[in-house]
């Protein structure tokens, strides 16, 4: 079978660090455009606009979308209305909304629509959700803190509205718990700390349960210093689970039962290509309705001007 010709848009630096080698790795894919206001990537064909990428290159079977969320509609909405399959990076969208108007569209032009979750793809979520489904967990705490001026830095977009500020580490961690629990959780309180010149929250303090009322708490924090924490802590019958490093290791009672390469993306997409072949989509919003709710749910307090 023929590759995929695959085009992105929006060439920044998690295209670089993470879907770039992904892509080549992946012999399923080619790499044939890229469309974005000032990246390139070399050897291949390159636009500033997705139109006029879509325009010039009617070879292309499927889109990456790679830009910031408040601007995916659009370029979604473009590369489907072409009958193009495509690739969300997270967060899907700005809204629900937006993102239940691209996956009705997806269905009607019989393509593919993925909302990729790429930490639900870390080598040990997969050994943890097995683990919880095998026993009675008593409560669940969540722990993502880390430092926004190293991961982030001058990206001032993340800090408007729409760039879901400490939740789009936040995310990561919702995307998990929402996978490796067996029961759906729905949010019970929130505090959302905004500091006084942005416009998106720098931690946020969450309370979920379960119909079983399962204790879940969550705290997101951008102003980690040292050691960055990316940390999900069961306690369960069978002891204690820690799903550490992102979802990287696994330990039960403190015994190391999982630790293996990261593969998140090159994961990815083999999923993706799985999609496009069957001409399917997979589009699960329930980290981004979480994160809705937080916003409808929470207590604003504000906190000190945040400067990069």
């Amino acid at each position: 079978m023929s590759p995929i010709n695959l085009a992105i848009v929006g060439v920044g630096k998690i295209v670089r660090d993470q879907h770039l080698p992904s892509i080549s790795a992946n012999p399923d894919f080619k790499l044939i455009a890229t469309a974005s206001r000032h990246g390139t990537v070399d050897g291949v064909e390159s636009f500033t606009a997705i139109e006029d990428m879509l325009a010039a290159v009617p070879a292309i079977d499927a889109v990456s979308l790679c830009m910031p969320p408040q601007y995916r509609y659009e370029a979604a909405h473009k590369a489907l209305s072409a009958g193009k399959h495509v690739f969300l990076e997270k967060p899907p969208g700005a809204t629900l909304s937006e993102v239940a108007d691209l996956e009705s569209l997806a269905k009607s032009k019989r393509v593919s629509l993925f909302a990729s979750w790429h930490s639900r793809y870390a080598p040990a979520v997969e050994t943890a959700r097995s683990f919880l489904a095998a026993t009675r967990i008593n409560s669940v705490h969540v722990i993502w803190k880390e430092d926004v001026r190293h991961w982030h830095p001058n990206q001032e977009w993340i800090w408007q509205a729409g760039g879901l500020g400490v939740f789009d580490p936040g995310i990561n961690a919702l995307s998990i718990v929402t996978h490796i629990l067996p029961k759906a959780i729905f949010l019970t309180g929130a505090t959302l700390e905004f500091p006084e010149n942005r416009d998106a929250p720098i931690a946020a303090d969450l309370h979920f349960k379960n119909a079983d009322n399962l204790p879940v708490h969550a705290e997101f924090d951008w102003r980690q210093t040292g050691k960055q924490s990316w940390d999900i802590l069961a306690e369960t019958d069978a002891g204690q689970m820690v799903l550490a490093d992102g979802g990287a290791k696994l330990l039960i009672n403190g015994e190391l039962k999982s630790s293996e390469p990261e593969q998140e993306y090159p994961s990815l997409y083999r999923r993706f290509a799985e999609l496009v072949k069957a001409s399917t989509s997979d589009v699960d919003l329930a980290p981004l309705r979480h994160v809705a709710d937080a916003f409808m749910l929470g207590r604003r307090k504000f906190v000190e001007a945040f400067h990069d």
